[in-house]
């Protein structure tokens, strides 16, 4: 008994069905009139682990021009990100570019 088999007919993916890689979610610091650029440098390096020049890059980036990205990543790794900047004062928000 010999088995054969036959060629099978496949739909062939149509563009809306393609997958698109996931974008990271951005989480935002924003200036405040509050903050010491000292103590916004020191949460940065606490947080997330950021060289001194890092931080202060990012810190300068919030001072001048209003905002910095300081993390980005999976949905539920940037609300932990945002919730422990606001637990440490700061004010951010999250983000998902379109």
């Amino acid at each position: 008994m010999s088995a054969s088999t036959a060629p099978v007919q496949t739909d062939r993916p149509s563009g809306k069905d393609l997958i698109t890689p996931d974008r990271p979610w951005l989480v935002i610091c924003w200036n405040d009139p509050i903050n010491l650029m000292s103590y916004v440098t020191y949460v940065f390096q606490k947080l997330f682990g950021y060289s001194l020049e890092k931080a202060t890059k990012l810190m300068l980036d919030v001072h001048h021009r209003g905002k910095a990205v300081v993390s980005s990543g999976a949905k539920e790794k940037a609300e932990f990100d945002t919730y422990r900047l606001h637990a440490h004062g700061l004010w951010a928000t999250m983000e998902h570019p379109s």
